[in-house]
């Protein structure tokens, strides 16, 4: 039994990686699943090799795909965008909102790739699927909590119409989260707007044992 569902799994799987790789576009490089190729580390300059391993971290191999793959293009660039990014993440609005907000920034560019990473970590970081819904659908945030439900608004005010965030409802961040947390949950918003727009443009495919969480906007 345990033998004969390993191998449906294994020829689900298989299936799934045929039908990835058969509807990739053709300028999709096969490692880095997006348009540019991977960086190599001896290919970089001495500071090019020193931003390399901090990227890379204790592992010693930096991302292939995603946006640490991608910003070691330009590694001046890179090294800033992962300091910025390892800030947020220690922000004092906490795991939970953060991961809300990165979820945000995905959504208002159909970044499937960054949301579908995004989602499993807001799990796991104790966001309730309502909250994950109600950014994932577009839906209203009655009977959300209160930061939640702020968090979602500021972003929907801050990335469409007039861009611009009213005066209450920064006061209700502040309030909420204070001048330090609303300012990093909104740092937090466009530091993964920006990794979207990035992603966008290089066109990361998702690698094919991760699932697309987040429905196609028509």
């Amino acid at each position: 039994m345990r033998i004969a569902l390993v191998a449906s799994l294994l020829v689900t799987f298989a299936v799934m990686f045929v039908a990835q790789v058969a509807n990739r576009p053709a300028d999709i490089d096969s490692e880095s699943l997006n348009r540019l190729p991977v960086v190599k580390r001896d290919t970089l300059d001495e500071n090019g090799k020193r931003i390399y391993d901090y990227i890379a971290g204790p592992s010693g191999n930096a991302p292939k795909t995603g946006p640490g793959g991608v910003t070691l293009h330009s590694p001046v660039v890179a090294e800033g965008f992962q300091m910025v990014n390892q800030a947020l993440r220690k922000s004092p609005i906490g795991q939970q909102y953060f991961e809300i907000c990165a979820l945000i920034g995905a959504w208002e560019f159909d970044q499937q790739y960054e949301w579908s990473g995004h989602e499993p970590g807001a799990v796991r970081a104790g966001v309730s699927q309502n909250v994950i819904d109600a950014i994932k659908f577009n839906r209203g945030v009655e009977g959300l909590g209160e930061k939640e439900a702020t968090l979602i608004l500021m972003g929907r005010q801050l990335f469409r119409g007039n861009h611009q965030l009213n005066s209450d409802l920064w006061a209700k961040a502040v309030k909420l989260f204070g001048k330090q947390g609303a300012l990093d949950a909104t740092m937090t918003m466009g530091d993964y707007g920006m990794a979207a727009v990035l992603l966008n443009a290089v066109n990361q495919q998702l690698p094919p044992d991760r699932k697309a969480l987040l429905p196609i906007r028509k």
